[in-house]
């Protein structure tokens, strides 16, 4: 490993127990925003987001979390490039993706009518809410597993 390599993968604060309150909250955030959503749509916006914010810790934890839940490997595969491989999600897994893609990216242009519409046309009230709870969550997981150099392939949940 160069010393490149080692630094890249050296951690930084331990979030967790520097702000224990704050990571609390956000823990208790984060499950107020699945509640009512299908587990199976919840990985899949996890990934894509963590896909566009180049967080690899998270994404190795989702694509895994997911496995274990028995999402496909195709699908999953399949994740980056939704739009192109429509057919193998729902309507609503769609709509999930393309707001998740909107919301993540949103210093691009904000988030879209068409692409809220499309979400709010799938997706009751509450079940909107709580999407664009989980999308803001794992957003704000990937900046910390980002600024604190989280490594891929550890899972400190556990821990």
């Amino acid at each position: 490993m160069t010393n490149h390599e080692a630094a890249a993968h050296t951690p930084r604060i331990n979030f967790a127990k520097a702000a224990p309150k704050a990571f609390k909250a956000l823990i208790g955030f984060d499950a107020a925003a699945r509640q009512g959503l299908d587990p199976a749509l919840v990985e899949l916006v996890q990934i894509r987001s963590s896909q566009l914010n180049g967080c690899a810790y998270c994404l190795h934890m989702h694509t895994t979390d997911a496995r274990k839940a028995g999402e496909s490997e195709e699908r999953l595969h399949m994740v980056a490039v939704w739009q192109e491989a429509a057919n193998f999600f729902t309507a609503q897994e769609q709509a999930a993706l393309a707001l998740t893609e909107a919301v993540t990216l949103v210093s691009r242009g904000g988030v879209p009518d068409d692409v809220y519409a499309r979400a709010a046309a799938v997706f009751d009230e509450a079940e909107l809410a709580g999407l664009l709870a989980l999308i803001f969550t794992i957003n704000t997981w990937n900046r910390i597993a980002l600024s604190t150099a989280k490594v891929p392939g550890t899972d400190e949940r556990a821990a």
